[in-house]
């Protein structure tokens, strides 16, 4: 029985373990089975269960991801870089929180966006940027905080489904350090003149609220002179961007071995296999390449992810991919 095959055998394999500290199940089984060929040798299950029992395993804790924050660049021209962030909710007359969401650009100030939300989910901010992307083209990089909707805490790069909706878009991912809004200062500073001017006292309801946020970016984008601009308005310096909006691109990988559609769990299925990868991707064709015997690299678009064996089913993330070069 496989109880008392793994009694009988529980000293050679203590012995060897002890003897060689680095020594897995694996490679005990195969020297069990070339000492004692005469012994039916355990299964590696059996042995790593002794070896566990006997507090001989080292247990691996799930890598979590830790929002740290990203390289941040320094740009001088419209469009390089816009900054979001959703001011702090406040409440209305009519009893109902309000959620601005706000977008600007880094070089000229300008105020592209402040809507008005009843909410801060993924689904309202989609809405929102597809709307600044219709009307002021792309961006190449867009700053955010690590709060949601821009990230999720506990996914791969902190990824949520509107970060990979920019990345399918060709726009790179930056993000401030936890507790240091002064990496967001311009768009911080912005955010305390829209408290001043446009929510004390608040609108009746969203509707008469957004009436006030309009009015406000029509004034902050052509009627207030700004020092660091050199008394300028943020309209006289802000163009369009040459890049036009025109939805997602087909993704394909053609010097991997396969491309596998994320499934809605997460999850990227190969050789009857199960590896778990984020739910930000879900619906996303990702690339696999076996680069060496059973290790895999999984890449995203150009980004490389990480590898993962078909073992331990679960992917050892690289450095973080997403921010845009350093000049």
């Amino acid at each position: 029985m496989p109880q008392s095959t793994a009694d009988a055998n529980c000293k050679r394999n203590l012995a060897y373990q002890n003897r060689k500290a680095v020594l897995g199940a694996p490679k005990i089984q195969e020297k069990l089975r070339r000492k004692y060929p005469e012994v039916r040798t355990p299964a590696k299950s059996t042995i790593h269960c002794i070896l566990d029992r006997h507090g001989l395993v080292n247990r691996r804790k799930r890598r979590r991801f830790k929002a740290q924050g990203t390289p941040l660049t320094n740009i001088n021209y419209p469009n390089d870089l816009w900054c979001a962030d959703y001011k702090g909710e406040f409440m209305l007359s009519d009893r109902r929180y309000c959620y601005p969401l706000t977008i600007t650009d880094y070089s000229s100030r300008f105020l592209l966006t402040c809507e008005a939300s009843e909410s801060n989910d993924e689904k309202n901010a989609f809405c929102v940027f597809e709307q600044a992307f219709m009307k002021y083209g792309l961006p190449k990089t867009i700053r955010t905080d690590n709060g949601v909707p821009f990230s999720s805490c506990n996914a791969l790069f902190g990824l949520s489904k509107l970060s990979v909706w920019w990345l399918r878009l060709g726009i790179c991912i930056e993000r401030i350090k936890p507790g240091n809004p002064q990496q967001n200062g311009r768009h911080e500073r912005m955010h305390l003149t829209l408290k001043k001017e446009a929510t004390k006292p608040p609108g009746e309801n969203l509707l008469q609220q957004q009436e006030k946020f309009d009015t406000f970016i029509k004034e902050f984008n052509a009627q207030r002179p700004h020092q660091a601009l050199d008394m300028k308005y943020p309209c006289e310096l802000y163009r369009p961007s040459p890049r036009p909006y025109r939805g997602i691109q087909d993704v394909r990988y053609p010097f991997h071995d396969r491309t596998i559609t994320v499934t809605h769990c997460g999850r990227v299925c190969i050789r009857k296999r199960k590896v778990n990868l984020t739910r930000a991707l879900a619906g996303q064709d990702v690339g696999v390449k076996e680069v060496s015997d059973g290790i895999w690299l999984v890449t995203f678009m150009h980004y490389d992810l990480g590898y993962f064996d078909l073992e331990s089913q679960k992917i050892e993330p690289l450095e973080y991919p997403f921010a845009p070069e350093m000049v």
